[in-house]
């Protein structure tokens, strides 16, 4: 039990690069038409196939906020972050089957774009502005801090900022080669990434029976943590009561128990898989069948992932409290880099590789889609409206760069306090201010066709400012006790809604707000979306995936309810 890397795991670790590194060379050279083209560098020109998509959601989604975050969530509250994972899946099923036949159909190829199809120039421009921030400011930014404080960890807390440089350069290093590098190379990381994160688990259970003296058995150690932690295997949480200890209220305010299902949650997931440039892209330049069958293999593996990322941080607070792991540093964010310091040499390097690659797939697909909004619907649009193919790709890839560069600039001593809000929590929460306003103006636009522009602007602005209103404002302004919602003590001094509960607050006001401004609009707006018949329609083998996805989904909440 170490925090040192060995020859072995250096060598399994440098295999990856080269692996990663020359697999990604390989596809860029065969397709050296991603110089000059941007549908090609953007958006890899429709030729990754359904797996590929599939398997490069999974790569771009799962980073350091999972591994680390997401796993100290499990640290401090138990299964019911997997909610976050397993809702996902529901989401990407709806995505699939009514979001993008809209996206093709209308052959919307960024999110701003969609937003002036829609509705108009300033709402495009508005979010173009806001998802960058968001990206660079909110994503990038904790996806690089937590992915180097983990790696840093096992390399003996002395190389954060080279790790930090390290994990840059590679991601800068695959983005330039384009969305198809960024795909294809995403298939060897998800599978780096599941294989290693599943040893990781099953290593993890096996030191759990085995510092319980149930033997080398990872399905004693599973039963174990059940045993032990059986707070920690409930996916509803309790409401807190006046007697409630104050360790209950702040899980409460991470995940609201059944009020996040009727709030936050369903907004989160839908937003994120379905109005975001960094996941849409990957399916907007398929034909519909392949991204469909993309989009839905994504969510068959997002079933499994709260295997990978959350067990072991219940593991590590199951060894913690029972004081086996006298070596947890960083509070809750540091259990996923503890419960690797006890795997022996070469599995410790196979995970770190698994780290790594979640790392540098997000990194690289969120600096892709930083490359995209700010070249297409900025760049070209108000910049250098006549700029060729070439002009455009090199404003692309020299965009990437700045964007990392800003990104270590604000990591580089936490800036942001991201380490003290608790990595996936940070996330989740600064990426909800936005949120409700986004995902109100795209719902609407896409299955009302009353909506109009200036309740578009109205919403994402509206958004925007009921989530800051809600989050920072309410409880002292409106009290702790009101018929929309309750204020718990937050343990500084304040109170606090539940985050999750003041983004579908949020939603519903500015739904309600743009409902009625756009009422006032004609009956069928000019830039409303048709629906044509049977463009939602789904072949059988589409609806095979559905069942088998729902299938399991219920039989997970029927067991840990």
């Amino acid at each position: 039990m170490n925090n040192q890397l060995s020859l072995a795991d250096i060598l399994v670790f440098l295999a990856y690069i080269v692996i990663v590194g020359s697999y990604g060379y390989w596809i860029y050279s065969r397709k050296k038409k991603a110089v000059t083209d941007t549908k090609d560098f953007f958006l890899a020109e429709g030729s990754l196939t359904w797996w590929a998509i599939g398997a490069s959601l999974i790569a771009s989604n799962i980073s350091a906020e999972q591994f680390i975050g997401m796993s100290g969530n499990g640290f401090f509250v138990g299964i019911a972050v997997a909610a976050y994972e397993w809702i996902a899946a529901l989401a990407l099923i709806i995505i699939a089957v009514w979001f993008i036949p809209i996206y093709l159909k209308n052959k919307i190829y960024t999110m701003p774009q969609f937003l002036k199809t829609r509705y108009n120039e300033t709402v495009a421009l508005i979010m173009a502005i806001f998802w960058l921030f968001l990206y660079v400011f909110v994503n990038l930014t904790s996806i690089l801090y937590l992915g180097a404080i983990a790696i840093d960890g096992l390399l003996g807390g002395q190389y954060l900022h080279v790790v930090m440089v390290a994990l840059a350069l590679a991601a800068v290093f695959i983005t330039l080669g384009g969305m198809k590098v960024i795909g294809y190379t995403d298939v060897i990381q998800v599978a780096v990434l599941i294989i290693g994160g599943l040893a990781t688990t099953y290593m993890a259970l096996t030191i759990v029976s085995e510092k319980f003296g149930l033997g080398s058995d990872a399905i004693a150690g599973f039963k174990m943590l059940i045993k032990d932690a059986p707070d920690h295997f409930k996916m509803i949480l309790d409401k807190p009561t006046a007697e409630s200890p104050q360790e209950h209220i702040d899980k409460y305010l991470i995940l609201p128990g059944i009020l996040m299902y009727a709030a936050g949650q369903w907004i989160v997931n839908l937003n994120y898989w379905g109005c975001n440039q960094y996941i849409t892209q990957r399916a907007l330049g398929a034909d519909l069948q392949t991204a469909r069958t993309g989009i839905l293999f994504a969510g068959l593996l997002k079933l499994m992932m709260p295997v990978i990322v959350m067990l072991p941080g219940i593991a590590a607070y199951v060894l913690y409290k029972n004081g086996h792991l006298p070596q947890l540093q960083g509070g809750m964010d540091g259990a996923y880099s503890a419960i690797l310091s006890f795997l022996p040499s070469g599995l410790k390097g196979l995970s770190v590789a698994a780290l790594t690659a979640a790392i540098v797939a997000s990194l690289a697909g969120k600096a892709n889609s930083i490359s995209t909004i700010y070249t297409l619907d900025i760049y070209k649009k108000y910049i250098k409206k006549d700029a060729d193919e070439t002009k455009m790709v090199w404003t692309g890839r020299l965009t990437v760069i700045f964007s990392m560069v800003i990104a270590l600039i604000f990591t580089w001593e936490d800036l942001l306090g991201i380490g003290g809000e608790g990595g996936f929590t940070f996330i989740q929460k600064y990426t909800g201010f936005i949120s409700p306003g986004v995902f109100a103006v795209f719902v609407l636009g896409m299955f009302w066709k009353r909506t109009t522009g200036a309740a578009a602007v109205a919403g994402i602005l509206l958004g925007f400012i009921f989530s800051v209103f809600f989050n920072e404002m309410a409880p002292a302004m409106m009290g702790n006790e009101t018929f929309f919602y309750t204020a718990y003590p937050n343990g500084k001094g304040g109170y606090e809604i539940p985050f999750l509960i003041c983004m579908g607050l949020s939603f519903m006001f500015t739904t309600i707000i743009m409902v009625l401004m756009s009422m006032a609009g004609p009956k069928v707006n000019p830039k409303a979306f048709i629906h044509e018949k049977g463009m939602f329609n789904i072949k059988p083998i589409t609806v095979v995936q559905i069942v088998i996805t729902l299938l399991i989904l219920m039989a997970l909440y029927i067991k840990f309810w």
